[in-house]
């Protein structure tokens, strides 16, 4: 499988990449990375592929693009690809109300599998936190996040979306709209990740607690989400890593 990765020089991307190089079935078709990058030109790992900025030529040499950027950068790239149908698979986070829904139109013209956290064992996770809030939707809810300091100071991507999940869990059992839980972030050292779902009962309390050991963890999980995507001809639609994972 010949993969092309989208912000190849960030965090995730560049364990991506050594996931690929290491991986006799896979392939690295493109490493790009953000117009005026000092990698520009560079090869990878001293082998034939460089890095560089996407255009849209090079998109029809790869079987599936795997996207850690942001979200402009992401947005551009789905332009750029235009109406191919190569299959992507995003783990960018941070979209507008408004990017979210011009990510969707892009997936009228090929699978684009979204999720906000990658890494094996998270879908479970939520799915625990979101059964909890039916079964206990008195309990009331809020969502604790850590992360390296370095870390935007906004909730991430996946607190949002824990977020906005417990929420709707609670709402439909209870037949109205419950409050959206408090997001707590907490920023330190070169934590990769926490993320905790808590229910407070009056005189009792659950936590729900899920920590990402190693940042390869998302990294593998998106290969395996693009592997899911490509492994059958998928229809042109938005995907989500719960569809992946039901099969």
């Amino acid at each position: 499988m010949r993969i092309a990765i989208m912000g190849a020089s960030g965090r995730v991307g560049t364990r991506l990449v050594e996931l690929i190089l290491a991986n006799p079935g896979l392939e690295l078709a493109a490493a790009l990375v953000r117009p005026g990058s000092k990698l520009i030109g560079v090869p990878v790992s001293g082998g034939s592929i460089e890095y560089r900025p996407a255009d849209a030529g090079m998109n029809s040499r790869c079987d599936v693009m795997i996207d850690f950027s942001r979200p402009v950068a992401s947005l551009r790239l789905q332009e750029e690809i235009g109406t191919k149908s190569i299959p992507t698979v995003i783990g960018t986070t941070g979209f507008t109300v408004e990017e979210d829904e011009r990510l969707s139109m892009f997936s009228r013209h090929r699978p684009i599998l979204v999720s906000a956290n990658f890494a094996p064992g998270f879908e479970a996770f939520k799915r625990a936190a979101i059964d909890f809030a039916r079964r206990m939707p008195d309990a009331e809810a809020a969502i604790g996040e850590t992360y390296h300091r370095a870390k935007k100071t906004d909730p991430s991507g996946t607190s949002l979306l824990l977020a906005s999940d417990v929420c709707e869990a609670r709402s439909r059992v209870m037949g109205f709209a419950a409050p959206q839980p408090a997001v707590t972030v907490n920023r330190v050292g070169d934590t990769v990740g926490i993320n905790e779902v808590r229910f407070q009962m009056g005189a009792a309390e659950a936590v729900l607690t899920y920590r990402v050991q190693t940042l390869t963890a998302y990294a593998a999980g998106a290969i395996t989400a693009a592997q899911w995507l490509v492994s059958i001809p998928r229809p042109a639609g938005r995907y989500s890593l719960a569809d992946s994972l039901n099969d």
